[in-house]
């Protein structure tokens, strides 16, 4: 295991800018994207796409590993555990550097068999780091969160290479379930990044920022 520290505000930057530049972003105001929730947005973040870029999902993961090392300790965890399904191979690229056991969290019972959510071995008082694409309100991240420690293991940390950044109550609500929410970026490093390298036109980037500032009034307004 060999990484580097690179202060916050560089990961983030260095974040934002490879997503970019492997399109895993789009910004669209005139067309708005239909998000799981059925509300819409001029914005759209895919980290799936990392995964098939090995220089840019190796920089990532390493930031990764370094940040949960920085924030949560050299010696804080005991399992990492993916969330089904995009967590899966960020977990155990996370797990690898660690050094760690890697297992995953279905989204629900698989039905037969032992009927786990549980797939690996996980074992009561094994401190786990839950690790996870993305986070818009952190509301999936509790029922891994649950799953995981009904095994008796302890979860406290979630990681995620994506955070949006524009929902407050997100960290309220993983914070009241003893949860500390650790990202790499948001879309306000994301917005900075493309103005600065202009690969939007200032209008789309405006309607954007627009956005952001208050996610909800647009989506009432854009209906």
């Amino acid at each position: 295991m060999s990484l580097t520290f690179p202060a916050r505000d560089e990961i983030a930057r260095l974040t934002a800018r490879a997503l970019l530049e492997i399109k895993a972003v789009d910004f669209n105001a005139a067309q708005p994207f239909t998000y799981a929730s059925g509300l819409k947005g001029p914005t759209y973040v895919d980290c799936r796409r990392i995964i098939s870029f090995p220089r840019v999902r190796q920089t990532l993961m390493d930031f990764m590993a370094a940040t949960v090392m920085r924030d949560a300790g050299f010696e804080a965890f005991d399992n990492v555990a993916g969330g089904e399904t995009a967590g899966i191979p960020f977990a155990a690229m996370v797990a690898e550097r660690l050094g760690l056991p890697m297992t995953y969290v279905r989204k629900k019972p698989k039905g037969y068999g032992r009927n786990a959510r549980i797939e690996g071995a996980m074992t009561e008082g094994q401190r786990v780091l839950l690790v996870e694409d993305l986070t818009t309100d952190g509301g999936s991240k509790l029922s891994f969160v649950d799953a995981i420690r009904d095994t008796g293991a302890t979860c406290a940390h979630t990681a995620v290479i994506f955070y949006y950044g524009i929902f407050p109550e997100t960290t309220e609500r993983l914070g009241e379930h003893g949860v500390t929410l650790h990202h790499l970026c948001t879309w306000w490093d994301v917005l900075a990044e493309a103005r600065e390298q202009e690969i939007f036109d200032k209008d789309t980037l405006d309607e954007v920022e627009s956005f952001l500032m208050n996610p909800r009034a647009w989506q009432k307004a854009n209906a």
